[in-house]
């Protein structure tokens, strides 16, 4: 009997290493899209939503501007401290954003809320990548480029 309760302990003790292990991979930030897609890679906190909501995208597809705060530059040349990133259909989750239309972008952020951390691959400027209605609350201030967001993770730390 203390034979079979040790084996047991055994068993659960190795299923409790390898479970944590594989759900951090699954909501990993870095991924293969991430560090290879855009020109730049950052991680940078999402600093506001200027908006309760994002509007409804029954009528059209649209990008919507958002602000950032940078904290690691992984890949490129970026040195502004605040960016501006244009994201396509911001009330999809990431992993489902690409269609016809857009293809090629994606990441496993489910939901835009301030203050979270995001990893993204990112293009400039926003219009060589996107032809569309973008809205953009920031505009007329003077923000820089709209970057185009490829690929976005969130950051879980």
């Amino acid at each position: 009997m203390t034979r079979l309760i040790c084996n047991l302990i055994l068993v659960l003790l190795l299923i409790g290493l390898f479970c944590p292990s594989c759900s951090r991979k699954g909501n990993s930030d870095e991924d293969k899209q991430v560090t290879t897609l855009g020109s730049i890679e950052i991680t940078a906190r999402l600093v506001e939503l200027p908006e309760k909501e994002f509007p409804s995208n029954d009528l059209y597809d649209y990008v919507y501007v958002l602000k950032y705060q940078v904290e690691k530059v992984h890949r490129g040349n970026e040195d502004a401290d605040t960016i501006y990133v244009g994201h396509y259909n911001p009330r999809k989750p990431r992993a489902t954003v690409s269609d016809s239309r857009v293809k090629g972008i994606g990441g496993n952020l489910r939901v835009f809320r301030a203050g979270q951390v995001h990893r993204m691959a990112l293009e400039v400027p926003i219009d060589d990548y996107f032809m569309g209605g973008i809205i953009n609350k920031y505009f007329g201030e003077n923000t820089g480029p709209i970057y185009w967001a490829v690929w976005t993770n969130l950051v879980v730390k």
